[in-house]
């Protein structure tokens, strides 16, 4: 091992340390499943908004969406970026503070499924029980996405074997948040989120210098037909040119959908203290948010400049250029001791991306199975400390799965990502809005959303958009149509919801 990656692995063993000690404070202050899936409700604003946005952009802001600027241009990554900004102000906006109140008014939620069940008084606790297969069947892919993005980073980083690199950066994930539960992963998050941003603006300025400044970056990009343009692709390995059009635009910003849907985001707006402090949240998470995309899609962008200057490999694949910030750490660590440890801070932002999503993930998947599944729907009872136990098992045997399908380090990390969000925007977006928005919204219509939104994705994603054309678009878009519309049609052929459930609207409703 050379003495830059020494420096490295030092730099990076200091930060998983830091996130390990966290876990191991805050063991001692979960009592109670609350504590452990909630935190009592007890964030502060600042680290509401950045924990919240931490754990959205997952590995792919610093390995998926630079890998897709550098492989085919600005138009996919930009528009994925701009829909992404979009629905992160408004998920703020119009579902934070509403979401707070009525998961509290609604018999005291501590999950999504729990508030689905609340909300619309399910005694049949079908809507828990669907809801909570539908978080563990997108988010067990979901967290093996992170899985597979430390297994790239250790193995070509430090040449050792895929396998065994993914298997040890999903132990300690799992560690310190089975150790720490909500409050660890929200804490670590907020952590996360200063390397993450630390580690992006690094990058950008070396890569820049490297690459001949910003005037050759453009120079380089423009060669290339398609590269910079909103409404076209090019591929660099093939040089071949491709089409974005306005029905591709649109289904990209889709993206932004998603977001009303995310379990792992929704229940940070469920735990901050004073719902008040919301819009303070707002700002931070929509100004960190448009900043990081922006600078990630200019990293790709920078990155094959640096190609052609012979600073990093020409990669050939976008999954291979998914390592691109990997790359130019190393390169960075060779210009001495003192670049070596930056190079570790860029490094283990890449790690501080992929953990913040993965222990999210994780918390939100376990309280499925143990909270929502074997006490909700069986209604096997125990012990406040006895469920932690429980819910502390639950996510370890989660993690084994994760680490079972993160198996394959061929796998693309954009593209699992971007699977799993269709899967809880559409299964669950259209859901959160009707319930938190409309009156006559029932469970009946939850229940046709919740089911044809999961569906769509996949009957899309396989068998529609395979087709080509103007079928090929991302799924989540016409999954999300879908939901909403049977939401709408089975609610109104239903039975009107109770006395004691429009009350309740109306209470959170009039709440100032």
């Amino acid at each position: 091992m050379t003495t830059a990656q020494v420096c490295i692995m030092i730099s990076i063993i200091l930060y998983i340390g830091i996130v390990i000690t966290i876990g191991l404070l805050f063991s001692k202050k979960n009592q109670s499943t609350d504590d452990f899936y909630l935190g009592g409700r007890k964030l502060g604003p600042l680290v509401t908004a950045m924990s919240a946005e931490a754990s959205d952009m997952s590995s792919w802001l610093l390995m998926g969406l630079p890998g897709v600027a550098y492989f085919s241009g600005i138009a996919e990554a930009s528009w994925t970026a701009i829909g992404l900004a979009i629905g992160t102000y408004f998920n703020w906006l119009i579902v934070a503070k509403r979401i707070r109140r009525y998961s509290q008014k609604a018999n005291n939620a501590i999950t999504l499924p729990d508030f689905f069940a609340n909300r619309y008084r399910d005694k049949s606790k079908l809507l828990l029980l669907i809801s909570a297969v539908v978080i563990v069947i997108f988010f067990i892919p979901y967290t093996a996405s992170g899985f597979v993005a430390c297994g790239k980073l250790f193995s070509n980083l430090f040449g050792v074997d895929y396998f065994p690199a993914m298997l040890v950066s999903a132990l300690v994930i799992a560690a310190y948040t089975a150790l720490g539960g909500f409050l660890a992963a929200s804490t670590t998050d907020f952590i996360q989120s200063i390397v993450m941003s630390i580690a992006l603006i690094i990058v950008l300025g070396f890569g820049i210098s490297v690459a001949g400044g910003f005037d050759a970056v453009i120079a380089n990009a423009k060669e290339m037909t398609g590269y910079l343009s909103l409404t076209a692709t090019h591929n660099v390995h093939t040089g071949e040119v491709g089409s974005y059009n306005a029905l591709t635009i649109a289904s990209t910003l889709a993206w932004g959908l998603g977001y009303f849907g995310m379990p792992h985001i929704l229940l940070r707006f469920m735990a901050i203290n004073d719902d008040k402090k919301i819009k303070l949240s707002r700002r931070v998470a929509t100004v960190w948010v448009v900043i990081s995309l922006g600078i990630a899609v200019l990293i790709g962008i920078i990155g094959y400049s640096m190609s052609l200057e012979g600073a990093i490999p020409m990669f050939e694949s976008n999954s291979a250029a998914e390592n691109i910030i990997v790359q130019i750490s190393r390169t960075l660590s060779d210009y001495g001791v003192i670049f070596a440890f930056i190079a570790g801070i860029i490094l283990a932002g890449i790690l501080a991306c992929t953990m913040s999503t993965a222990d999210s993930q994780l918390l939100a998947a376990s309280s499925s199975i143990s909270h929502n599944i074997v006490s909700g729907v069986f209604g096997k009872k125990s012990s406040p400390k006895t469920s932690v136990i429980i819910a502390r098992i639950t996510l370890v045997v989660i993690s084994i799965i994760g680490i079972f399908l993160a198996g394959n380090p061929d796998s693309s990390v954009f593209d699992i990502v971007s699977f799993a969000w269709a899967g809880f925007g559409a299964a669950f977006g259209p859901v959160v809005l009707f319930a938190l928005f409309w009156r006559r919204s029932n469970r009946y219509g939850a229940l046709a959303g919740m089911i044809s939104g999961g569906v769509m994705v996949f009957v899309w994603k396989y068998l529609i958009a395979p087709i080509g054309g103007i079928w090929a678009i991302y799924e989540l878009l016409p999954a999300f149509i879908v939901a909403c519309i049977a939401i709408v049609a089975v609610s109104l052929l239903t039975p009107a919801p109770s006395k004691e459930i429009t009350d309740e609207f109306d209470e959170v409703k009039a709440m100032k």
